[in-house]
């Protein structure tokens, strides 16, 4: 006993408690076991071997404890590694048999972790309880049915159920196809425009037994009525639910702050009157200044996106290609805003006489002398103009008559087409005067420097040998006999060649 303790027990006060305080001291160790003098009932020894010796009693009492004792010895108990834990929700009894429980208890704590399934522990088998409940048949889904592929083969079953034997039989050896026909758009709809998702588990969400036959409600939202209870409810149409009169009376539910309640504050749908009447929306909560008292009831403030706070967010997709046609309409635009400047029928000239042909005059002819023009053309002008004459109605293709001819040549054919009875002869003709005497006829290539100092007849003279003559061979055509003589040749030779390969591969084997 300490000598502080022993001090204060020498007090009147103490000395009550001493005994009680005596018996949580631990005891000296000088005390010795006084054995009684009393006679003891002798024991009764049937062996030699039950007599226990000294050096039995040595060896057990310094046989040290297994592992599997000391681990259980110093195992923590669940109420110690709940307060050693942050989060004691997640201890288990089964927690504290691990090599590491805080380790474990930290992993199990950590954020999206997913949970090992509860029947890991248990005796019986997994699923042993639904053995006894009887399973569904399997439904086709919906967008499926809707094709009408159930009914046909529906029908096809009773039909093959009515068969003979012998028709069976028929019919496995040799199955006819095509008994079931769906219109493929159906199939296409079905799959791509009114399939649905199944319904799946969420992430860290396990299955346990019977879960498939709780209520899941997920899907309901706080404030949203569904129809089954509404009616339940017999609420009427345009009718509040039955709380929406205490909750005038004593606020929102605190549980759910940011929830628009209609009648207390927010609008009450169209058609729906105030007051306490059947079917009314009781009286909106105001203030003593007539002011509502938890948001806009009655619908006249500004709505928080009319407020511009913050830069509306771009919603325009990022990425897509420029169409190609940009360049071609900006340059199309810029012609047709230059050809708005410049009149149709051409550009006047200062002495106020207009260019009948529409190409732009470049050099005055009045003497007042030269000015520049504000439009150059310089595109070509393939169409012939105002001042040609004309040969009648014009038409958009001619019908060329065929004719049988004899196979001349290499490249020869057996039908010809009669060029001549096209009416007009509107298809020009290398060489035929009646082309070349109009503006719009074979263009002819001469040297301007030899034009020079020649009479008319010596240039038409000119121009119809250089129209009709070829490079090498003056007023005549070509002769293309030499050339056609050496493709033929090269063609028997090559004949020749083949035929003498596939003779010696005949004799090679």
């Amino acid at each position: 006993m300490p000598l502080a303790y022993a001090e204060e027990t020498k007090d009147s006060s103490y000395e009550q408690f001493a005994e009680v305080f005596a018996r949580f001291q631990p005891l000296p160790e000088s005390t010795t076991v006084v054995k009684s003098t009393e006679p003891t009932k002798g024991e009764v020894i049937y062996s030699d071997d039950d007599v226990e010796s000294a050096e039995d009693s040595d060896a057990e009492t310094k046989k040290p404890l297994s592992k599997k004792k000391q681990r259980k010895a110093h195992r923590l108990s669940v109420a110690e590694l709940k307060q050693l834990v942050p989060k004691p929700e997640v201890v288990e009894w089964t927690d504290v048999t691990a090599a590491d429980p805080r380790l474990l208890l930290h992993l199990k704590s950590y954020r999206n972790t997913v949970p090992i399934p509860a029947h890991w522990s248990a005796k019986r088998d997994y699923l042993q309880g639904k053995r006894g409940i009887e399973k569904p048949p399997f439904q086709l889904p919906s967008y499926i049915a809707d094709t009408g592929i159930a009914t046909m083969r529906d029908a096809v079953k009773e039909k093959e159920a009515n068969m003979s034997l012998k028709a069976k039989t028929r019919e496995r050896v040799q199955p006819k196809m095509g008994k079931i026909d769906i219109d493929y758009q159906k199939l296409h709809d079905a799959f791509f425009k009114f399939q649905t998702k199944p319904p799946v588990t969420g992430f860290g969400e396990m299955y346990y037994e019977g879960k498939e036959f709780e209520t899941s409600l997920k899907e309901k939202r706080p404030g949203d009525l569904s129809p089954e209870l509404v009616e339940a409810l017999s609420i009427p149409p345009l009718a509040p639910p039955p709380w929406l009169i205490s909750m005038q009376r004593f606020g929102p539910p605190p549980s759910y702050p940011t929830l628009r309640i209609p009648g207390l504050n927010a609008p009450i749908p169209e058609g729906a009157q105030w007051g306490f009447h059947p079917g009314g929306w009781g009286k909106p909560p105001l203030d003593e200044y007539n002011r509502p008292l938890y948001g806009d009831v009655f619908g006249v403030l500004p709505k928080v996106t009319d407020t511009g706070l913050g830069e509306p967010v771009d919603k325009t997709t990022w990425g897509e290609l420029e169409p190609e046609e940009g360049i071609e309409e900006e340059s199309e635009e810029e012609e047709e805003e230059e050809s708005a400047d410049v009149p149709m029928e051409g550009i006047q000239t200062p002495s106020g006489l207009e260019t009948p042909s529409g190409m732009a005059s470049v050099v005055s002819t009045v003497a007042g002398g030269l000015e520049t023009p504000d439009f150059l053309e310089l595109r070509k002008n393939a169409r012939p103009s105002a001042d040609a004459d004309d040969s009648g109605p014009r038409s958009l293709y001619h019908v060329v008559p065929e004719k049988q001819t004899n196979v001349r040549g290499f490249m020869g054919s057996e039908r010809g087409y009669d060029v001549s009875a096209v009416a007009g002869n509107a298809l020009p003709v290398l060489g035929d005067e009646r082309v070349t005497k109009k503006k719009g006829g074979v263009d002819v290539t001469l040297d301007a420097s030899e034009l020079e100092g020649l009479t008319e007849e010596e240039l038409k003279r000119k121009y119809d040998a250089s129209a009709r003559g070829s490079a090498g061979v003056p007023g005549g055509k070509e002769d293309f006999s030499d050339m056609v003589a050496k493709e033929m040749a090269k063609k028997k030779q090559k004949m020749e060649r083949e035929r003498e390969g596939k003779r010696d591969n005949k004799f090679k084997f």
